[in-house]
């Protein structure tokens, strides 16, 4: 047995299969947000990741975000989502927006959502995200999370609700 453990041949883990990331589906738009935090949910951007979509910072300000000295910077672009580049928009809750960053998020959910792709809000982004959309964002105040679409609004009671919807997306 030790010989076998120490030969080149063997396997190291030892018959367990190795971590695998999981393959990406498709490629969404993370607004980048001050104080950028997912609510009541946590993290959702691990979770988001495991169903198969690769967040992509998107600054609608065209500037990079820099928090706890480390500076993120921008690799999607509004026109990313005209393009099709970008299958939707994730907006986490965050600091609030002044009058231009406000107009500059309802343009960007203005064009994920003619383009018929989704825009995923979570937090305080809920409410920033439906009014952006058009929509009255006081019969969803109450639910960490919603999933905006072009044909309506769908509210998301968890994660596990999240990440359902997440797999149908691309």
């Amino acid at each position: 047995m030790y010989a076998q453990r120490k030969s080149a041949s063997s396997p190291r883990n030892h018959g367990r299969p190795g971590f695998q990331r999981t393959p990406i589906r498709a490629r969404m738009g993370l607004l980048m947000r001050r104080s950028q935090d997912f609510g009541p949910l946590g993290d959702a951007e691990p979770a988001l990741r495991n169903t198969g979509l690769s967040l992509a910072p998107i600054s609608i300000d065209d500037a990079a975000l820099s928090a706890g000295g480390v500076t993120i910077l921008p690799t999607a672009r509004t026109e990313d989502i005209d393009s099709g580049a970008l299958k939707g928009l994730v907006v986490p809750g965050g600091s609030a927006e002044p009058d231009a960053t406000g107009e500059a998020l309802k343009d960007a959910v203005t064009r994920t959502l003619a383009k018929g792709a989704p825009v995923l809000a979570f937090g305080e982004g809920v409410s920033s995200a439906l009014r952006a959309a058009g929509r009255d964002p006081a019969e969803f105040a109450d639910y960490p999370a919603v999933l905006i679409q072009s044909d309506g609004v769908r509210p998301l009671v968890d994660m596990n609700a999240v990440t359902e919807e997440a797999k149908g997306i691309g």
